[in-house]
């Protein structure tokens, strides 16, 4: 890559390249996006994010385009972000949609296969919370869902073949680990 970075995501886009944004380089929260080609080898520079940020999450939608949502951000001094934005692979280019009904940072986002996309769980600011919203790609729109049973934050959520989503482990602060597993 051009720009060296940790925290930052990398999904693969339906054309097959690889799309890496955000993370964070030396203090500094990077807004650049570039897209890698398996193919040929290379790196190619797109269209930066509207806002820097790292400890997001990306989530390919059923229409080919790319939601990134929350992080942490430098322009309000490391907190936690509720902007969400979307990445146009035909256009490269990345508009804002709807923001988040929390903000949030070290969470995950599944891409439900009714189109929905689950973002659950959070860290913001050393507070650790048990909230999911979806969000629906057809109106730009968030809406509360059920609770985790747990505050969790750096797990992970995988789709299972049932349609359910599992979510696993995580943290509740910077000194307790999970080892639990809740179904959404």
């Amino acid at each position: 890559m051009s720009v060296a970075r940790s925290r930052h995501t990398a999904t693969t886009l339906p054309n097959g390249l690889i799309l890496v944004t955000g993370g964070y380089n030396d203090r500094n929260f990077l807004n650049p996006a570039v897209l890698y080609s398996p193919s040929q080898g290379t790196w190619t520079t797109t269209g930066n994010m509207n806002v820097a940020r790292r400890d997001h999450t990306a989530s390919t939608l059923a229409n080919g385009l790319v939601l990134v949502t929350g992080g942490r951000g430098m322009s309000n001094s490391f907190l936690s972000l509720s902007s969400a934005e979307l990445y146009n692979s035909s256009t490269r280019a990345w508009t804002s949609t709807g923001n988040m009904s929390f903000t949030r940072d070290s969470h995950t986002a599944t891409t439900l296969a009714n189109g929905l996309v689950l973002v659950a769980g959070r860290e913001n600011n050393d507070i650790y919370l048990n909230s999911a919203e979806l969000y629906n790609p057809s109106t730009g729109t968030w809406t509360t869902t059920e609770n985790m049973t747990f505050a969790r934050y750096s797990h992970t959520a995988s789709t299972l073949s049932n349609g359910k989503v599992l979510v696993t482990g995580g943290q509740v602060n910077d000194n307790v680990t999970l080892n639990s597993a809740e179904f959404y």
